[in-house]
């Protein structure tokens, strides 16, 4: 595949070079057109004033003088022709190599530097131009364009110019076309290369990031991507690691006394009986506490978000909660004073209360208190659940959050990475603060953008 890129690659660096090429050569040959039209326009033009000159000194001479005439044939060489004037009857007066003739050597030299004339009749032809005087013709002007020399200069010049650019830029462009070639597909192959380690369950592997520009994003955000893919990797280990554990002990129990029954070392009464049940009960709530936490994980995908009022969402759920907190004798207070908005799902948000409130509880005996507290925090709002209980003990607070953790308390220990969870896929954070026998503080923050305290 990457061969294949490189090649495309090249391929149409290559069309770009040949089609840049094709039209400096095409641009090239307008020039010489245009160069050639104006150049035969302008030959057009003095074949006209040599003409008139001719027409003009037959009528100041009243005839062809040659010394006149050689002059006018001096002049029309440095116009750029070689000329032959005739009479009216068709004999040559004068013509160029004539003119030459009489002029002085140094004079000669002057005017051969300028042009060279072309004696060759086997080259460019002669022209015929009528001349006239008062409607009667007087004679005629043979006249043969003399090329100079720098304009076969600049013909040869231009052509040798365009040869070389076309050797410099092509060469240029084809190596410019390799490098780039290579710039750009190395780093698709580096990824490629990390990808292939990746499905081969080398997680740990990176790609680097080079510059800033597509490519640099994509390598970061595959990176991103594989270490989701790592740390999904870790945690269903972990899960499936914790799962097992907490599942041992359960069916281990049930086994040793099932197979007492069977060898009639245990009597099948029903103290039995409801030990069994008791175990089957305890594999039945780890079994819903992990779809629980499933549920939780994947909740990102399905939230309903809403702005909740805080102060009723809240008095709802004290007033549901306490007859449980005045039977075993422990006060729950609210303080939602300004009645802060939060985006959320209130059905979540309900989950996320009811467990943190149902841990305060737990951890609070007789004649304690929980608080619970709502108000606004930065661009959203926050909710405290605050007891006076035996709180957490200091080397536990890092693993209160963890799937299983229960640090030597009782339960399944995921009713805390649940509301983690769930506080995480509204895009909040949750945070605990404790010191031990003076009760702990959960802080959930939620942002709520473009929302306002209810009036």
């Amino acid at each position: 595949m990457l061969k294949s890129l490189s090649i495309k690659f090249l391929i149409l660096l290559a069309a770009v070079v040949l089609i840049s090429l094709s039209a400096a050569l095409f641009l090239r040959e307008l020039m010489v057109r245009d160069f050639r039209e104006y150049r035969e326009g302008e030959l057009e033009d003095r074949v006209y004033w040599i003409t008139a000159d001719l027409e003009g000194t037959y009528e100041k001479n009243k005839g062809w003088r040659k010394d006149v005439i050689a002059e006018d044939a001096v002049w029309a060489l440095m116009l750029g022709f070689e000329i032959r004037v005739r009479n009216s009857d068709g004999e040559v007066v004068m013509d160029t190599r004539k003119a030459l003739d009489s002029l002085s050597p140094l004079m000669k030299r002057r005017v051969m530097g300028i042009t060279e004339p072309n004696t060759d009749e086997a080259g460019t032809p002669f022209h015929s131009y009528p001349l006239f005087l008062a409607g009667k013709e007087i004679g005629s002007l043979d006249a043969k364009h003399l090329k100079p020399r720098n304009e076969h200069l600049f013909i040869e010049r231009s052509n040798l110019f365009l040869l070389y650019s076309l050797v410099v830029l092509g060469g240029l462009a084809i190596a410019l076309s390799v490098f780039f070639s290579r710039k750009l597909t190395n780093p698709i192959k580096r990824l490629t290369g990390v990808a292939e380690s990746i499905s081969e369950g080398n997680l740990a592997e990176r790609v680097a990031i080079l510059g800033k520009d597509e490519i640099a994003r994509l390598s970061a955000a595959f990176n991103s991507m594989a270490q989701a893919l790592q740390q999904q990797e870790s945690l269903r280990r972990k899960l499936i690691s914790n799962v097992a554990h907490e599942l041992r002990t359960p069916v281990t129990a049930m086994q040793g006394e099932l197979e007492g029954m069977a060898d009639g070392l245990i009597a099948m009464d029903r103290g039995q009986i409801a030990s069994l049940q008791e175990e089957v009960g305890r594999l039945k709530n780890m079994i819903e506490g992990i779809e629980e936490l499933s549920r939780a994980e994947a909740s990102g995908l399905s939230l309903k978000k809403k702005p909740v009022d805080l102060g009723p969402f809240l008095e709802n759920i004290t007033a549901r909660f306490g007859t449980l907190f005045r039977d075993k004798g422990v006060a729950l207070n609210l303080e939602a004073n300004d009645r802060p908005l939060m985006q959320a799902d209130p059905e979540r948000l309900s989950q996320i209360v009811i467990n943190l409130l149902s841990n305060a509880l737990t951890a609070t005996g007789p004649g304690g208190a929980v608080l619970i507290r709502a108000y606004t925090a930065g661009t959203g709002a926050a909710i405290d659940v605050s007891d006076n209980g035996k709180g957490i003990r200091q080397q536990d607070l890092l693993f209160v959050f963890e799937r299983f953790y229960k640090g030597g308390e009782g339960g399944l220990g995921l009713g805390l990475a649940i509301v983690k969870e769930l506080v995480e896929a509204h895009g909040g954070t949750i945070e605990v603060k404790s010191e031990w026998r003076k009760g702990a503080t959960f802080t959930v923050s939620i942002p709520s953008s473009g929302l306002h305290n209810s009036s």
